[in-house]
């Protein structure tokens, strides 16, 4: 940005698009970010490669409408130095007239020798030939729904973008929505600060051994029954009709912005055979609420975060519960409690 301010004798001021806030969920998704100068948009593809032989940019650079610039820069970053350099440009025409489009990592290429090298062209040509907004196709919109389905397919933190794991026309609506892609943006990070919890072994519940944060349910309604709905108290009184050998629960903070209400997650084990656990997830009101919050949501994943099941808080329900399943010993699941933006999920392990 400096670079810009000094570089070039104009009255406009460089604004970093769609926002400086902005920056952190599009690098999560996608390389690359974009300058308007005036009329002008600059795309900026950074990469610690000091030359390549083709310049690569995603497809969401040319083909999400507001995104798409006039100008695409190669910038090479050297963070040991301290330094970067702008090693060529290519404009929005020639990337789609004559880069070759490769659905293999969705991006558009461009060789290296078909790059313009000396930038001043760039300004001379953006001052004498005012830019004209690309014409770019229009997206789909996505409804509530889709969007939020996407979201919980996406939102394992992984290493990588999971910018190929869906359509890429559903995959750049998404983006292209500034909630949607904040939504994920969330969703991916908290995942990753919860990801690293110890996983949770419920078969040393049945020896009285009890990780953090989890209680045996004697121990919990000893400490907690002021606190607690009429529903869950009267819930246990019928844990043998359940078939539950023993239960654990753990107290969950929904978090200030959502005026401070707890949950209560109870999961309860029964050893059937030497090979297999049968497993009973149900989740309360806490602190005196005698309802869930409306559209809270229980849902069970496999390991790769794949919705296996769900249930939904409707209003004034005072439990939800996911239907009884069984788990082979050696296996894993995850069990996860959201609610609009907030989200936890509990990794188990059946040893």
């Amino acid at each position: 940005m400096s670079y810009l301010e000094t570089e070039l004798d104009r009255q406009e001021k460089p604004a970093i698009l769609p926002s400086l806030e902005s920056l952190s969920s599009i690098w999560e998704m996608v390389n690359g970010g974009a300058i308007q100068l005036g009329q002008t948009r600059l795309v900026l593809l950074p990469s610690e490669q000091s030359y390549s032989s083709e310049f690569r940019v995603p497809r969401e650079w040319l083909e999400i409408p507001h995104w798409a610039g006039n100008y695409y820069l190669a910038v090479e970053v050297n963070l040991e130095e301290s330094y970067l350099q702008i090693w060529g440009y290519t404009t929005y025409e020639q990337l789609r007239e004559r880069g070759t489009c490769d659905r293999a990592d969705e991006t558009y290429s461009i060789d290296t020798e078909d790059l313009i090298e000396d930038l001043s062209v760039l300004w001379v040509a953006s001052e004498l030939y005012p830019s004209q907004k690309p014409q770019v196709k229009s997206l789909p919109s996505l409804t509530s729904v889709e969007a939020t389905s996407l979201i919980e397919k996406l939102q394992q933190n992984t290493p990588y973008s999971p910018r190929l794991e869906v359509p890429f026309i559903q995959w750049a609506a998404l983006l292209a929505n500034d909630i949607f892609r904040q939504q994920l943006y969330q969703r991916r990070i908290h995942f990753s600060e919860i990801s690293h919890q110890t996983a949770i072994n419920p078969v040393q519940w049945l020896r009285s051994s009890f990780e953090s944060g989890w209680q045996s349910i004697e121990a919990f309604l000893n400490n907690n029954s002021d606190n607690l709905a009429y529903s869950f108290r009267q819930g246990q009184k019928l844990k043998e009709v359940r078939q539950v050998a023993v239960e654990g629960v753990k107290l969950i903070d929904l978090g200030v912005q959502l005026g401070d209400r707890s949950v209560a997650l109870l999961v309860g084990l029964t050893q059937e055979t030497d090979e297999k656990v049968g497993i009973r997830v149900q989740l309360y009101p806490a602190n005196g609420q005698t309802y869930l919050p409306h559209k809270i949501k229980l849902a069970l994943l496999s390991t790769s975060g794949d919705m296996l099941q769900e249930s939904e808080a409707r209003i004034q329900d005072n439990m939800i519960q996911l239907k009884r399943f069984t788990c082979p010993i050696g296996i894993n699941f995850k069990i996860q409690v959201a609610l609009d933006d907030f989200s936890i999920i509990e990794d188990f392990q059946i040893q």
